[in-house]
């Protein structure tokens, strides 16, 4: 059986009319162009939809097939069989095991391995990558939503003091610095990278006592002991990246810092474990947990809740609030 085709040297663009054929285990050009060559040495191209096969030389030279039926059967009458991937996109269940194995490789990556590659690289960032960002976000939420605090130096000293006497529920704390601030956006509270605790005038205008004031800085303490803020950081970079490359869409990477911290969304699992965090240390320090819980409530009341939990990434106040009770 001889296979009509055009043969390229590989060096020029002239195409030479050939036909292909098999003998003894050696494939045969004839036509324009004389050439033999060892099957085992030749590399058949994958089937492709309107794209002829090639059949290349050890040269790089090579073959292009113009009667696709004749060729197949000739690859049938040497045993050639193609690989078991181009197998699997011919078949509708291959296809679909394919899509499934696909899906399942990215959900557990996003799940497991992200979390840890995230946590791995977060702990072991240079402490000036953590300052350069910090600055940064500040810089931009002082221009853009926040003001400078309205409390008096007294009051500003009070609670920060009253913060550093308190005893950290394990060694290892991490060190801090309370910063205040007024806000546009109402009561708050959130940690940067490099250790900076931002509380708002609001936020403590709101606490009926003291006691729910460092109940809300010792949570924002967890999430800087836990390192959760770059630990997202680089969870959602990474998460851009790979969107990027499935879609192209350059603007997935685009994360901006402030936004992030705006939303201030960590997951279900970081927010327990700043809560956890924060139980543990109003318990090492005797400051009734009831206190925390109703800082939680009252945050409630002024800024609402999510109406359907398992599509956000706080966990309800209420759930948080039963967690808490349970603890003491």
């Amino acid at each position: 059986m001889a296979v009509p085709g055009l043969y390229f040297d590989g060096r020029t663009s002239r195409a030479h009319r050939v036909q292909l054929s098999v003998e003894a285990g050696i494939a045969q050009l004839s036509g324009d162009i004389a050439r033999s060559c060892p099957l085992a040495e030749l590399h058949v191209s994958e089937p492709a939809q309107h794209v002829a096969r090639k059949v290349t030389f050890p040269d790089e030279a090579y073959f292009e097939v113009q009667d696709g039926a004749a060729f197949d059967a000739l690859l049938q009458e040497t045993g050639y069989r193609d690989s078991s991937v181009v197998r699997m996109q011919r078949s509708v269940r291959g296809i679909l095991f394919g899509v499934a194995a696909t899906v399942a490789v990215l959900v557990l990556g996003y799940l497991y391995v992200l979390p840890f590659a995230a946590d791995t690289i977060a702990r072991h960032l240079p402490a000036s990558v953590e300052r350069t960002i910090s600055k940064g976000t500040l810089e931009f939420l002082d221009k853009h939503i926040l003001a400078p605090s309205r409390l008096t130096a007294t009051q500003q000293n009070a609670i920060a003091e009253q913060f550093r006497m308190l005893r950290p529920p394990q060694e290892g704390a991490p060190s801090y610095e309370i910063i205040f601030r007024s806000s546009r956006i109402g009561p708050n509270a959130f940690a940067l990278p490099s250790g900076q605790i931002v509380l708002t005038d609001e936020l403590v205008k709101l606490m009926d006592n003291d006691d729910e004031v460092m109940s809300v800085l010792a949570h924002e303490l967890g999430h800087l002991h836990e390192r959760h803020l770059m630990r997202r950081l680089v969870q959602s970079s990474a998460v851009g990246a790979v969107v990027t490359l499935l879609f192209g869409d350059v603007s997935a990477v685009i994360a901006n810092i402030p936004t992030v911290l705006l939303d201030m969304k960590y997951s279900r699992d970081a927010e327990r474990d700043a809560d956890d965090y924060a139980i543990a240390m109003m318990k090492a320090n005797g400051i009734p947990l009831s206190r925390m819980a109703e800082a939680f409530e009252q945050l409630k009341s002024k800024k609402g809740d999510a109406d359907m939990p398992y599509l956000s990434t706080h966990p309800t106040t209420t759930e948080r609030v039963a967690h808490i009770r349970q603890a003491q």
